[in-house]
């Protein structure tokens, strides 16, 4: 394929991104054949590679070093695994909750996979990464340029839209010295009011496309059940078409921007232009306060 390509999925905790991204990158394995992928897990749940592994959580780089005392005595098979179509699959992990920086744990992940040779003959490497972009550690592959392409999965629920305009706060920042771009938002559909033109109507502010509309069915579920992405548990259901259609999108895709993120208050606009949030965004400019904030007794002097 030529030059190594680099991606990175985004977006805010429990939208969907690391099954969105598996599934996706079950169907580039599909497309591509003969291309080399790796999936970097950057979450410290570890379970950006449990459906292309059937496992419920490899183990990671950083639960050996930890055993081991360094990183330096892991081993890179070790932590290195084959997937479905022959993905290679990687986990970072991270400190027990409350304990460290889950951040950190990416950084030192990264750095062990480079310097032990993991992307060598690679056509695509794939990062999944934690939520917002909150701290150093999780915007890493942003940051020094390790992935090229953000792709931001989102939704029509506001917090799912709050984060990914922060997103894309975070991909601006770094976009002049790293090169980092956004190659789109990925609307995770929650069938919410209005969601494919909303999120088509977020990609235009924010200076982007929306590259593809991955609807709801339960047919995920069930495949997760079994720890098996759509594409290999029902490979002729119209889910696991979407999720090819996705991957052929990335593959051919050209578009990628610097990013122009949204205030809040432009964020709110467009949902009230939605009729999203309608009267209570109303009622809040009235009295200075969400109508959770009034006490009920309240209400009737508003």
């Amino acid at each position: 394929m030529g030059k190594l390509r680099q991606i990175a999925f985004y977006g805010k905790g429990g939208i969907g991104k690391s099954t969105t991204s598996q599934n996706t990158i079950a169907g580039l394995a599909d497309l591509t054949k003969g291309d080399r992928i790796m999936i970097v897990g950057c979450d410290p749940k570890a379970d950006s590679t449990r459906l292309m592994l059937h496992s419920k959580a490899q183990t990671t780089v950083l639960h050996l070093a930890a055993e081991r005392g360094a990183v330096e005595d892991v081993e890179l098979e070790e932590v290195l695994l084959t997937g479905y179509k022959g993905v290679k699959c990687v986990e970072s992990g991270g400190p027990e909750p409350g304990v460290g920086c889950a951040g950190r744990g990416i950084i030192t992940a990264i750095n062990f996979l480079e310097e032990n040779g993991a992307y060598e003959d690679l056509d695509f490497v794939s990062y999944d990464v934690l939520g917002d972009v909150v701290c150093g550690g999780f915007a890493m592959p942003i940051r020094e340029g390790k992935a090229q392409e953000i792709y931001i999965v989102t939704s029509g629920e506001m917090m799912a839209m709050y984060a990914a305009n922060n997103i894309a706060r975070g991909i601006l920042k770094y976009a002049h010295s790293g090169g980092v771009r956004l190659g789109g938002l990925i609307c995770n559909s929650r069938k919410c009011d209005r969601e494919l033109e909303l999120i088509e109507t977020l990609a235009k502010r924010l200076n982007t496309q929306m590259i593809h509309f991955v609807p709801r069915d339960n047919v995920v579920q069930h495949a997760e059940l079994r720890r098996m992405t759509v594409i290999e548990y029902a490979p002729n259901h119209p889910q696991a078409q979407e999720y090819r259609t996705l991957a052929d999108k990335i593959y051919h895709n050209t578009n990628f921007t610097i990013p122009t993120p949204i205030t809040m208050d432009e964020l709110e606009d467009l949902l009230v232009e939605f009729g999203i949030l309608g009267d209570d965004k109303a009622f809040e400019h009235l009295v200075g306060k969400t109508a959770d904030e009034v006490p009920v007794e309240e209400l009737a002097l508003v």
